[in-house]
């Protein structure tokens, strides 16, 4: 595991994948920086017979930069506001958190 650790480490660090960003708590306002890696998957709403195609913001970020992220929180990406939206995930080695993020 520390080998996996370490690759996701370089991953996060590489200016090609990774973005400079900063975590502010909704509850206490404390700010952290972190990294993340944005990722924006359209996403597919089924209603009725119709199909809607939406566009979304996610970003993953690491355990060791951010403990406890919550729904409400605010990511700050360069000049641009995101909440977090949802229940964080996290995958399964427990390394990475999977933030679903909406316009702040």
């Amino acid at each position: 595991m520390p080998v996996f650790a370490a690759a996701m480490d370089r991953i996060f660090a590489t200016p090609s994948m990774g973005a400079a960003a900063v975590w502010i708590s909704a509850t206490t306002s404390q700010e952290r920086p972190i990294r993340v890696i944005r990722r924006a998957p359209d996403r597919i709403t089924e209603f009725g017979a119709a199909r809607f195609v939406s566009d979304t913001m996610m970003v993953d970020v690491r355990l060791s930069d951010l403990s406890d992220p919550r729904s409400g929180d605010l990511i700050v990406i360069g000049t641009d506001s995101f909440i977090i939206q949802g229940e964080p995930i996290r995958d399964r080695e427990r390394l990475i958190w999977t933030l679903d993020l909406g316009p702040s």
